[in-house]
């Protein structure tokens, strides 16, 4: 499934990811995301390089669970976007930097999920809200259902617009594709 952008100049992603031990909660068990197993990729159209893709690393939230099932009930996550990496350390500094995604400013990109939609045997359908360089936009994920009950995992896809996190116009923006490709491998703990 695909389907969440972000772009690599002025807005990456951000969603699901959990970090820290799983707890109890009133819709049923929480269990934390695996960081060290778990990734968020985006890739973004570029006019000099064809396609710019790269990783941002998830860095908490939890997944909570109804009993008995594997669809989550909610998710909230966390993700870094100070440790962007794009495969070109001097793009990757000016990703951080204040012209896009001001990292000084706004250290960690969220997702909170506000509706959770099974769509198959091993699918459903996620929508929260993504807040990336101070602002919060709805968004909408695709995703696929792996595992087992000990150890589940998940494939998210989805595509966002980048210039309607705010950031800042410079000179390279009409180069840059508008929508970002997003995916997500998460492994729960």
């Amino acid at each position: 499934m695909r389907g969440l952008r972000i772009a690599f100049a002025g807005v990456v992603f951000g969603a699901l990811l959990a970090h820290g031990a799983a707890a109890q909660t009133a819709s049923g068990d929480a269990r934390a995301i695996d960081p060290a197993k778990s990734q968020a990729r985006f890739t973004v159209a570029h006019i000099f390089v064809d396609h710019v893709t790269g990783t941002v690393p998830l860095s908490s939230g939890t997944v909570a669970y109804a009993a008995g099932s594997l669809v989550p009930a909610r998710v909230d996550a966390t993700l870094d976007p100070a440790r962007i990496e794009s495969g070109e350390p001097d793009r990757d500094r000016a990703l951080a930097g204040p012209d896009y995604f001001d990292t000084q400013r706004f250290p960690r990109w969220t997702f909170a999920s506000t509706a959770i939609i099974v769509t198959g045997p091993a699918t459903f359908t996620m929508d929260g809200l993504l807040t990336i360089h101070g602002v919060t936009r709805p968004e909408h994920l695709g995703v696929t259902i792996g595992g087992d009950a000990a150890h589940p995992v998940y494939h998210a896809a989805g595509q966002i617009d980048r210039r309607v996190f705010g950031m800042k116009g410079q000179r390279l923006d009409p180069v840059i594709g508008t929508l970002v490709d997003v995916t997500l491998d998460i492994a729960v703990r």
